[in-house]
């Protein structure tokens, strides 16, 4: 059973801190690869991001002081390193002169993975309209049904914005989505 407290202890360890830094990626990585995932839509990017996540972490252990949950501290570090990499998309593309959106699109249509069907990716497409930041509060309400409390700890946001953010995404997806028919 896994029980954070012994987790924060055994990593504060010289002796144990590989084992349960070991424990802590089998708790969170199939939670975090989803947050990730739902943001850049292609799996080697997420797993990209996600090994980046991690090893954020490992080399951030001993900067670990424990005042928010672990799992608060690993879903920021995801967070952040997964707007990192749509920035630099994003600046990789417009020095491209293609569209951020369109890539994303096209790497979710050619992904192995990927096993929608036209309605999936009209979805998929509407989320990737909105802003980042709006997207995750969307992606972490809808797919992941989270209370808005708990983002709220994760996010550094008032439960007043995030109901906000949540409405209006939901308000520009039907959008999207009844304008694209």
């Amino acid at each position: 059973m896994f029980q954070e407290e012994d987790i924060i202890k055994d990593l504060k360890d010289e002796n144990r801190r590989y084992q349960a830094f070991s424990t802590l990626v089998k708790e969170y990585q199939k939670q975090l690869y989803w947050l990730i995932r739902k943001m850049v839509l292609s799996h080697e990017d997420t797993n990209d991001i996600l090994q980046n996540t991690f090893l954020k972490a490992w080399n951030g252990i001993d900067s670990f002081r424990g005042e928010a949950k672990i799992s608060t501290w690993l879903h920021r570090i995801a967070i952040n390193e997964t707007f990192t990499f749509l920035a630099n998309a994003e600046l990789k593309n417009t020095q491209n002169m293609t569209d951020l959106e369109d890539v994303l699109v096209q790497n979710l249509k050619s992904d192995n993975y990927f096993s929608g069907d036209d309605l999936q990716l009209k979805l998929q497409k509407a989320i990737l309209s909105l802003p980042p930041k709006q997207r995750l509060v969307f992606n972490m309400k809808y797919y992941e049904d989270r209370k808005y409390e708990e983002m709220e700890e994760i996010l550094g946001t008032s439960v007043g914005a995030l109901k906000a953010s949540y409405h209006h995404a939901v308000k520009k997806i039907e959008n999207f989505i009844l304008m694209d028919d």
